[in-house]
């Protein structure tokens, strides 16, 4: 039965680009809506095994680099919908541009889309972004408490925003308490990243090798959770695009379970982040054992256990011996002193990556978690004080989809939806105002269950 969009019976049709984890809740969600979606991967069996079951669905390959290809394809639809890396949203934005298409991303707004707000306003297009979980999720409800709070005559005097998406607890054992669903290599690079913040009015900057240095617990009022904090990338831009002058303080970061920086820190000074090519780490015939590896890294006088714990040691500073054992058994869980062969990649990074997804991914019957809260300091406009938290905490379903998967895919269905509908205004879009905001958000609660618990906690 074909839905009824803006007063015609005709079903609108969608591209979907992409083959990650997020794409099957967004397919369903836009299936079930009457939306004939095509959905196109760089290789046909991924766009096929994702239509499998979905009622008018249909599966091509595509390559967003070919530019006559690409828009072919955009050309045949209403919609397109970009879940590939975000470095290729340009090249469909200039393909939905010449075609005339609107286009739905859950990436960030990148400078190489700001140069095409001109182009998106003449073709007359709607381009929305940013609209997941984080970023997506995180600004549906910032923008609710902050727009109450300045219309009943009050000012955010803090912002703290912190997000993870971690395994379970029950699934977490391991040395990290990190599990991968994507790329080790993406992860871990993440944590390079230099971040920027406001800090008691003054603006702060963490290089990204110093990043772990700063991770440090923090409580979120749930005791069941033994979370660590960081700042993550570049905080500053969010005291103008959420409308907050008047706060003094903008963090938004990262949440993990205690022990994470600790572990971290100390791959990081073996050199296993090095992305330089190493001649013993080239795919071979022969690949070495991992002590052996882990040994020319460190560049220790022998593969045995104890020579790589003293070049450990003369690499790395422990605070005390426990945490010095913790960590070294973490290590030796991992597989870096064993005679395990590694599976060669070419360099320390890219060998760590292969060992670490083989070895940290999730069971057929594990659950993730996403974890994900705002904590504001609100003056009132009568001079009172008070801290409000919005949390969200949702689990994964071992048969069904992920919780990262379902509250980054449906919130863009959701999205993609209103846009077809012609709710959205248009031009170059991300949530950041409570007429884009509230729409959303009221539907994902009220349909999806989609929601952040507001408390008073002091």
């Amino acid at each position: 039965m074909q839905k009824i969009f803006g007063g015609t019976t005709a079903a609108k049709k969608a591209l979907l680009l992409g083959a990650g984890f997020v794409v099957k809740p967004t397919l369903t969600l836009l299936s079930e809506k009457g939306v004939e979606v095509t959905v196109a991967c760089r290789t046909l069996e991924s766009a096929q095994n994702l239509c499998k079951d979905v009622k008018g669905a249909k599966a091509i390959s595509l390559d967003v680099q070919n530019e006559e290809a690409l828009d072919a394809e955009v050309g045949k639809a209403d919609v397109a919908i970009s879940l590939i890396p975000y470095t290729f949203h340009p090249l469909v934005i200039k393909s939905a541009i010449r075609k005339k298409v609107n286009v739905v991303t859950t990436s960030y707004t990148s400078p190489a889309m700001v140069e095409l707000e001109k182009d998106i306003q003449e073709a007359g297009i709607t381009v929305l972004n940013e609209i997941g979980l984080d970023p997506g999720v995180d600004h549906l409800y910032a923008i609710k408490t902050i727009d109450e709070v300045h219309r009943a005559g009050g000012k955010i005097k803090s912002f703290l925003s912190y997000c993870g998406g971690l395994p379970a607890p029950e699934a977490s054992a391991n040395p990290l308490g990190y599990k991968f669903s994507w790329s080790a290599r993406g992860m871990l690079l993440a944590l390079g990243n230099t971040a920027r913040f406001f800090e008691d009015g003054e603006t702060k900057e963490i290089p990204g090798h110093d990043l772990m240095s700063v991770a440090k617990p923090y409580s979120t009022g749930y005791t069941g959770f033994a979370f660590v904090a960081y700042p993550n990338r570049d905080s500053t831009p969010f005291r103008e695009k959420y409308s907050i002058p008047e706060a003094s303080t903008i963090i938004r970061g990262t949440l993990r379970y205690a022990g994470f920086p600790e572990t971290i820190r100390c791959v990081v000074d073996m050199g296993f982040l090095s992305q330089d090519t190493q001649d013993f780490l080239k795919p071979s015939g022969n690949p070495l054992a991992w002590k052996d590896a882990t040994a020319k890294i460190l560049k220790a006088t022998s593969s045995s256990e104890q020579d790589l714990n003293w070049a450990i040691s003369s690499k790395h500073s422990f605070p005390n011996t426990d945490e010095k054992d913790r960590v070294i058994a973490g290590l030796r869980w991992i597989g870096l002193f064993s005679s395990d062969l590694i599976i060669p990649r070419s360099t320390p990074l890219d060998t760590l990556c292969a060992t670490l997804e083989k070895k940290m991914a999730y069971e057929e019957e594990e659950r993730d978690l996403v974890f994900l809260q705002h904590r504001f300091d609100i003056e009132h406009a009568d001079g009172k004080h008070e801290t409000r938290t919005s949390t969200l905490c949702e689990y994964g379903e071992p048969k069904g989809y992920s919780a990262m998967a379902k509250l980054v895919g449906i919130p863009c269905g959701v999205a993609v939806m209103q846009v077809l509908e012609g709710k959205m205004e248009k031009g170059l879009l991300a949530p950041y105002t409570p007429e884009i905001c509230n729409p959303l958000r009221h539907e994902l609660k009220e349909k999806y269950g989609v929601d952040m618990i507001e408390q008073t906690v002091a």
